[in-house]
């Protein structure tokens, strides 16, 4: 190979075909750039926004970053997406194609991209032909992530707020039981003011009442004590309840944007310039080399 490739020869081919090899170089440089214009390779525009996932819960056991990959890269975000943007016709993808659908798939997940940062963020990223259209689709991708986990978040909320008033139920319930049981003790037929029968003044309620009994004043007391402390649980679940219930009902974001799409005014693919090098480096070579082997056989010869 090292004698193969002895500089003698080597300098000695692309001297004696120097121009061969210059203009066959020229020329593939100029093709090059002439394939990778508009004419032939569509330019693409690249719209991205950098987002955080916010206010969410613990629905399972991944993290916050992965429930919003989760929901960007649904199928129904997808869907939702290719219907606003009537995509199909965008990407010029015949409806009457049998594989059309994965056509338009393969379309999609070419052009948009969710992926996770080293920060824990998510990025999206929008390749399009449209730069205006790139930038939109980003942005609806992101109003998307919020309406689902709306739903999602919302649905969580409204079954907590309904435990939590199945309980309130059940404790009227309980506690109006009591308080009719405590008003039976009392023989008078009306509500005691429980708040004023206490173990400091019970006795003396007692003994200006036609019931002096013992076990009834105990009674009445270790009811007025579970009526109290009934009540003070039925306060605490009601707070709850009407925190999931004001939770369910009001409008909450669930990302907060880092870094917000743009309409971008320079193509992003392809890069001519990358191209027409490419184009040059390897036309120069193989023609370097294809020199080298010409001279090696008319040595032979």
């Amino acid at each position: 190979m090292d004698k193969y490739f002895n500089n003698n020869t080597l300098l000695k081919a692309i001297f004696k075909w120097k121009w061969h090899i210059i203009a066959v170089t020229i020329t593939a440089s100029i093709i090059g750039a002439i394939f990778s214009g508009p004419t032939f390779i569509t330019p693409r525009y690249k719209s991205e926004a950098t987002v955080y996932p916010s206010s969410l819960e613990e629905f399972s056991d991944e993290t916050f970053t992965e429930q919003m990959l989760q929901v960007m890269e649904s199928q129904e975000i997808m869907d939702s997406v290719v219907k606003v943007f009537d995509l199909m016709n965008h990407y010029d993808i015949d409806k009457n194609y049998k594989y059309a659908k994965t056509a338009l798939i393969d379309e999609y997940r070419d052009r948009i991209s969710i992926s996770k940062t080293p920060y824990d963020a998510v990025k999206i990223k929008v390749l399009d032909k449209d730069p205006e259209m790139a930038c939109n689709i980003a942005n609806e991708i992101m109003r998307l992530y919020n309406v689902k986990f709306s739903e999602i978040y919302q649905s969580k909320k409204l079954e907590n707020a309904k435990l939590y008033k199945r309980n309130l139920d059940n404790k009227y319930k309980f506690i109006d039981s009591l308080k009719k049981d405590l008003a039976q003790i009392t023989q008078n037929g009306d509500m005691l003011n429980y708040l004023y029968l206490s173990k400091g003044n019970s006795i003396a309620y007692f003994s200006n009442s036609s019931n002096s009994d013992a076990k009834n004043i105990a009674d009445a007391i270790a009811l007025v004590e579970l009526i109290s402390s009934e009540t003070e649980a039925y306060s605490e679940i009601k707070i709850e309840y009407e925190e999931e219930l004001r939770q369910a009902e009001g409008e909450m974001t669930f990302l907060n944007v880092i870094s917000k799409p743009f309409v971008a005014d320079r193509k992003t693919y392809p890069v001519r310039w990358i191209i027409v090098a490419l184009c040059f480096i390897s036309t120069l070579l193989l023609s370097i080399l294809l020199a080298v082997a010409i001279e090696r056989l008319n040595v032979k010869e």
